[in-house]
């Protein structure tokens, strides 16, 4: 009788258990959409895809953060005048969190886009229809790293050789790694202790 009387109970614990430990879904991705749209313009134009590159994809995220309190105008974005793009004062450090050397990301090209709420139709126009069409028909491309923050989007191009490899500066590593493992040790722990306080509420439930 026991086991009937709080099997409302352990059933509740089990919703509750799977609640906790239930993937986290996000919503669309907007990178994965215009990563997918810039390699089928590129197969069209009969030119190799782009292959994701990690370091690429981190500098593209921290531009974007730089960019993300800006408005869209007519002026910003794919609509920048060549020569009169922002310049950040702190792109030296950037480069350093990305674990980036400037040698390794002066052949390449970053290139920011402003569309409202991110429309991903409107989103890969603003790479394909404007003045960034070139750098991606330009066959020298082989990697790319795409970030976004509020309405803003920004593609980084790499290639495959040494001035615009993007490749990882050991000089740069720094306790931004440490970080990383520390995070995803806490991830661990909190998953853990979730499994273990429902194991242990079931149990003592089980017994009463």
């Amino acid at each position: 009788m026991a086991i009937n009387n709080n099997l409302p109970l352990l059933l509740l614990l089990s919703i509750i258990f799977l609640f906790l430990n239930r993937p986290v879904l996000g919503d669309t991705d907007e990178e994965d959409v215009l990563f997918t749209g810039i390699n089928s313009y590129r197969t069209s134009q009969n030119l190799t895809t782009l292959n994701k590159n990690e370091n690429a994809e981190c500098l593209a995220d921290e531009i974007a953060e730089q960019f993300k309190n800006r408005p869209c105008t007519n002026s910003t974005g794919s609509a920048t005048v060549p020569g009169t793009e922002p310049q950040f004062a702190d792109y030296p450090k950037i480069l350093i969190k990305c674990h980036l050397n400037v040698s390794d990301t002066r052949d390449g090209s970053i290139m920011p886009a402003c569309v409202p709420r991110l429309e991903s139709s409107l989103v890969l126009t603003n790479f394909t229809k404007s003045q960034y069409s070139m750098s991606l028909n330009d066959s020298k491309f082989t990697g790319i790293g795409i970030g976004k923050e509020n309405d803003w989007i920004v593609v980084v191009l790499t290639t495959n050789t040494p001035g615009g490899s993007y490749s990882t500066d050991m000089n740069t590593k720094d306790d931004d790694d440490h970080d990383d493992d520390d995070s995803s040790g806490l991830t661990f722990s909190i998953g853990l202790v979730n499994y273990l306080l429902v194991l242990i509420m079931s149990f003592c439930f089980f017994l009463c």
